[in-house]
C-alpha cells in the first residue's frame, strides 16, 4: 500500500478581461512581468518534482504499519498478507507489524497491531514425543498441558476477597468460551476460545483464539489476542481468519 500527499493549489475564478494590441504592434513583457512568471514555473516544476518522488517510495522506506514487499509486486486485497514459517503458514493483517517480543518459551514468530500492542499473535514451537495432538488426550483435557501456559500468571500476590467473579486471592480469570477440533489434509488441530479478565478491567478483557497439532516431532500453537472492545468493533472476523488459515506441514 502506497501513501500519497496531496498538494492543494487554490485559483483565482475570476474572469480576466484581455485587449488585444492592435495590429502591427509589437508587445514586450517589461522585466517585472519576467520575474513574475519565472517564480510560477519553478514552483510548478517543484511540486511536479515532489510527486514525482513521493510516488517512487522503496519497499525499505515503508510506512510504519506497512510490510516491506521484499517479494515483488504481491498483493492481497482483503487485508492480509501471507507468511509462510519453519513447517507452517497462515494470513497476517497486513497492518499489523512483527515484534520481538518473546513472552514465552519457544516463540517463533510474533506480530501485533500497529495501532494497539493488546491484538498480537505468536506461534510457539517446542518438541514433543507425541505423534499426533490426539496423544494428548481430548481437546478438554490437553488445554491445561498445551495451551494454559500461553495465558501468563498472575504476578500479584497479597489478599483479596472473592468477588466480580474471582476467587479470593486472584486478580485474574480465565473462561474457557468454545472447545473444538478440525482435520486439515489428514492433520488434526484443536481449537480454544478463551476470555481472560483482570480485576482492573483493562480492555474489558482480552479473548484469545488458539490453533494447535503435532508435526514432526514438534507441537505448534498459535494464539491470537484480541482487546474485548475491538473484538465487538469487528476484529472478531479478523482474528478468526488468522487462526482459520494457520496450517503446519
Amino acid at each position: 500500500m502506497r501513501k500519497s500527499a496531496f498538494l492543494g493549489r487554490t485559483t483565482d475564478a475570476k474572469a480576466r478581461a484581455v485587449t488585444r494590441p492592435a495590429a502591427g504592434v509589437k508587445v514586450v513583457a517589461s522585466t517585472e512581468q519576467e520575474h513574475a512568471v519565472l517564480p510560477r514555473r519553478a514552483a510548478l516544476s517543484l511540486v511536479a518534482g515532489i510527486a514525482a518522488v513521493a510516488g517512487r517510495v522503496a519497499p525499505s522506506q515503508a510506512a510504519y504499519g506497512e510490510s516491506a514487499n521484499v517479494f515483488g509486486r504481491i498483493s492481497n486485497e482483503s487485508g492480509f498478507l501471507p507468511y509462510a514459517g519453519d513447517g507452517y503458514s497462515l494470513l497476517i493483517p497486513s497492518k499489523w507489524n512483527p515484534s520481538k517480543e518473546r513472552a514465552f518459551p519457544g516463540v517463533d514468530l510474533c506480530y501485533e497491531d500497529n495501532f494497539d500492542a493488546v491484538s498480537n499473535l505468536n506461534i510457539v514451537v517446542n518438541k514433543t514425543s507425541k505423534s499426533s495432538i490426539k496423544d494428548f488426550g481430548s481437546p478438554e483435557q490437553a488445554f491445561k498441558e498445551v495451551a494454559a501456559s500461553l495465558l501468563g500468571e498472575q504476578t500479584f500476590s497479597g489478599k483479596t476477597v472473592s468477588e466480580g467473579g474471582f476467587a479470593p486471592d486472584r486478580v485474574s480469570a480465565a473462561s474457557i468460551l468454545d472447545v473444538g477440533s478440525k482435520s486439515v489434509n489428514g492433520k488434526e488441530y484443536y481449537l480454544w476460545d478463551v476470555l481472560t479478565r483482570t480485576a482492573d478491567g483493562d480492555e474489558g478483557g482480552r479473548h484469545q483464539l488458539f490453533s494447535a497439532t503435532v508435526s514432526n516431532g514438534k507441537l505448534y500453537v498459535l494464539k491470537v489476542q484480541s482487546g474485548d472492545k475491538r473484538w465487538f468493533k469487528g476484529q472478531e472476523g479478523q482474528v478468526r481468519k488468522v487462526r482459520d488459515t494457520f496450517t503446519v506441514a
